[in-house]
C-alpha cells in the first residue's frame, strides 16, 4: 500500500503533552446529508491515528439522513463495502468542553488508501473547486456561515410536537412574532454564556447574536475567513456546540429547515468574496454594478441556481421553506440591499462589499452549500455571465428564472446538470442523486398522519 500523506503526528503529539487529561478522541467526518458521524478513540491510538490515518468503512460516506445504507449507489456491496482513511484536518484538534469525561475531537476528510482524496466527501469536493480558482484564477475565496436554528421543549419535541421552551431565567414561552426582541436573549442568558464559552474553548469566531423572526428562533454569525474550507469547519463544529449545549439546559436545538407550519423556516446564508495574493477585496466597490468581477459571479449564480437546489434544499422538509414573504427566496434573483432575492449585495463599506447567498436551509451541508456557490461563481466569471438588472422592491413580485420547488424536481435538475457536473464530477452528481432519490423513495413509502387526517374517510 502506498503512503502519500503528509504526517501529522507531531500536532496530535504536542496537543496530548498540553492536555495530560485528555482519556478520549472523537473521530468527526461529514456525509453526503451533511451529517456528523465519527468513531472514538482512545488516548492512546491518537498519535498513531495521525500518523498513518484511521480506516472507516466505505459506506459511511453514502448513507441517507437516517443513517442507512444506500447499495444503490455502488459504493457499499459492489465494493465489498471496502476500508477508506480517515485522514485528519490539521489544526481541528480541540478538547470538547461540555464532556463530562476529559474529552478531545478532529476532524477528518476521506482518502483512498492510496491517498486520493474521495470524491464522495464533501470538504473534498469543496477543496477541489477552491484549488481551481486558486491555480486558474489566481483568486482566494473568502466566505462566513451565517446559521439560524430553533430552541424547543425537549418533551414536545420528542413526542413530535414542539414547541418553544420555556425561558431558563422566568419559565416565560414565547408564542409571537418577536423579531430581534432583546426580551428572547435576556430570557435564555444561561444558555448563551455557556454557549459562547464552548465557542471560545473551541476556537469558534462566533460574532453576532439575534432572536430571530419566530418563538425560540436564533441567529449566530460566524466571523468571515480567507479559507472557506475552515470556515466550513467552524459550520459543522458549532452545529454541535449549539446542540450539546442546548441539552445541558434541557432543550433541544435542531436545524430543520421548516418545523412548524405558522412560522418562518431556518435558513443557513453564506457570505463570500474573493480575494487577490495580498488579501484585497476584488470585489470592493461603491457601486456593485460597476464591478465586472463581481457581476459575473452573479450571473454564474443565477445561471447554476435550478441545479444547485438539491444541495440547498436536500430534504422533503426544506420545501416547506419557500414560501412568498417568507425571507426564503423563492427564484433566482439578485439585488442590492434586498432581503427579498436570492443573491443579495448586502449595504456597507465599500472594501467590505460581498455576496449574501440566501437559498439554503440551515439543514444543508455547510461543504456543499459553499462548493456549488463557488462552482456557480467561477463558472460565471469564466463564461463572463450577465446577471441582468438587479430586482429593486418585492423580489416575490417580480418574474425570475425558475427554480425547483420540490424535492423531485430538485432531484431531476441535479441529475441533468450542466455546470455543477463539471465541478463536482459526474461520480458525485450520480452518487449524490442516488442516496437523495432512494431517501425520497424511503421517505415518501411511510403513510403520516396527515394521510389519515384527509384521505381515510374523504375518498
Amino acid at each position: 500500500m502506498s503512503m502519500v500523506f503528509p504526517r501529522r503526528e507531531a500536532e496530535a503529539q504536542a496537543f496530548l503533552e498540553k492536555n495530560p487529561d485528555i482519556t478520549s478522541i472523537q473521530v468527526i467526518w461529514t456525509d453526503m446529508c451533511g451529517v456528523a458521524r465519527g468513531k472514538v478513540l482512545r488516548r492512546d491510538e491518537l498519535v498513531p491515528a495521525w500518523k498513518d490515518g484511521r480506516f472507516m468503512p466505505i459506506s459511511a460516506l453514502v448513507l441517507d439522513i437516517t443513517g442507512q445504507d444506500v447499495p444503490e449507489t455502488g459504493l457499499v456491496f459492489d465494493e465489498g463495502d471496502r476500508d477508506m482513511l480517515l485522514w485528519p484536518v490539521p489544526e481541528s484538534l480541540v478538547r470538547i468542553p461540555w464532556m463530562p469525561e476529559p474529552t478531545a475531537q478532529y476532524l477528518a476528510s476521506v482518502h483512498d488508501l492510496d491517498g486520493t482524496p474521495h470524491y464522495a466527501d464533501p470538504r473534498n469536493a469543496l477543496e477541489a473547486i477552491v484549488k481551481r480558482f486558486q491555480t486558474e484564477l489566481n483568486m482566494t475565496p473568502v466566505g462566513a456561515v451565517e446559521l439560524e436554528f430553533f430552541l424547543m421543549d425537549r418533551a414536545s419535541a420528542i413526542a413530535g410536537e414542539p414547541r418553544a421552551p420555556k425561558s431558563l431565567i422566568n419559565e416565560h414561552r414565547p408564542q409571537h412574532y418577536q423579531a430581534y426582541y432583546l426580551q428572547d436573549l435576556e430570557d435564555f442568558q444561561p444558555f448563551f454564556t455557556d454557549l459562547y464559552a464552548y465557542c471560545d474553548a473551541q476556537g469558534l469566531p462566533a460574532k453576532t447574536l439575534i432572536s430571530e423572526y419566530a418563538p425560540g428562533q436564533m441567529e449566530i454569525v460566524l466571523r468571515h475567513r480567507a479559507d472557506v474550507l475552515k470556515a466550513c469547519d467552524e459550520g459543522i463544529m458549532l452545529k454541535r456546540v449549539i446542540k450539546a449545549t442546548a441539552e445541558k439546559h434541557g432543550m433541544v436545538a435542531t436545524f430543520m429547515a421548516k418545523p412548524y407550519a405558522q412560522w418562518t423556516g431556518s435558513g443557513m446564508h453564506i457570505h463570500v468574496s474573493l480575494g487577490d495574493e495580498q488579501g484585497n477585496n476584488l470585489f470592493a466597490t461603491d457601486d456593485p454594478t460597476t464591478n465586472e468581477l463581481m457581476m459575473n459571479a452573479v450571473g454564474g449564480l443565477k445561471a447554476a441556481m435550478a441545479e444547485s437546489m438539491l444541495i440547498f434544499a436536500p430534504n422533503a422538509n426544506s420545501y416547506r421553506r419557500f414560501r412568498r414573504n417568507s425571507y426564503a427566496p423563492v427564484s433566482a434573483s439578485w439585488g442590492i440591499n434586498n432581503r427579498t432575492v436570492s443573491i443579495r449585495i448586502p449595504a456597507g463599506a465599500a472594501n467590505a462589499c460581498h455576496i449574501e447567498h440566501r437559498p439554503s436551509g440551515a439543514d444543508a451541508n455547510p461543504y456543499l452549500v459553499m462548493a456549488a456557490i463557488l462552482a456557480g461563481m467561477h463558472y460565471g466569471i469564466t463564461e463572463k455571465s450577465d446577471p441582468g438588472n438587479p430586482v429593486v422592491g418585492n423580489g416575490y413580485e417580480k418574474r425570475a428564472k425558475y427554480i425547483p420547488g420540490n424535492w423531485f424536481d430538485a432531484i431531476d435538475a441535479f441529475w441533468r446538470a450542466s455546470i455543477l457536473k463539471e465541478y463536482f464530477g459526474k461520480p458525485f452528481v450520480d452518487t449524490y442523486c442516488t442516496v437523495k432519490e432512494v431517501e425520497a423513495d424511503r421517505f415518501y413509502a411511510e403513510p403520516t398522519r396527515r394521510d389519515f387526517e384527509w384521505y381515510l374517510r374523504a375518498v
